[in-house]
């Protein structure tokens, strides 16, 4: 049995550096799932729905990824669905500092041999993040190259709606 990772976020949108990460840490690991997550802290652009579908759209070139949703605690995920490597992906230090304590927090409530992995994204977009990106497209300004096209095709259309 090879090793199942699991990249979370809200993905709201997902950006060309998440992407970076997955199509990274697909060629690490046999399986990787995307796990979309449900945050009631952040007002949505899109449905838990609408995400799943548009990242499997961006994804589909992975034959090895997969994209789940899940609520709850992180911990009780990972421990019920038997993975065994939490990917994170880090901008710079304050995401390190807030990740490694996460880290930390899980490693009590996971399952023995789960561990934490952090990829540092791609220095191209080390600034970016889906509240920028969000931020930016309602004001008009360009996010092209930041975001995955066809993501970047629905934002377009939610902004005409």
């Amino acid at each position: 049995m090879g090793k199942k990772a699991l990249f979370t976020g809200s993905f709201d949108p997902l950006t060309n550096g998440h992407l970076d990460i997955i199509e990274r840490a697909s060629k690490m690991f046999d399986k990787l799932v995307v796990g979309v997550i449900m945050n009631p802290q952040k007002k949505s652009l899109f449905t838990l729905e609408e995400r799943e579908n548009m990242i499997r759209e961006v994804t589909a070139h992975l034959p090895n990824v997969e994209v789940s949703h899940f609520s709850g605690l992180l911990a009780d995920y990972v421990n019920e669905n038997g993975f065994d490597v939490i990917v994170r992906g880090l901008r710079g230090t304050t995401d390190f500092e807030y990740e490694l304590t996460m880290a930390h927090m899980n490693a009590r409530l996971f399952n023995d041999n789960v561990d934490t992995v952090f990829l540092m994204t791609d220095p191209e977009y080390a600034f970016l993040s889906s509240s920028m990106a969000k931020e930016v497209h309602s004001l008009g300004g360009s996010i092209k190259g930041l975001i995955p096209d066809i993501i970047l095709k629905y934002m377009d259309e939610k902004k005409q709606v």
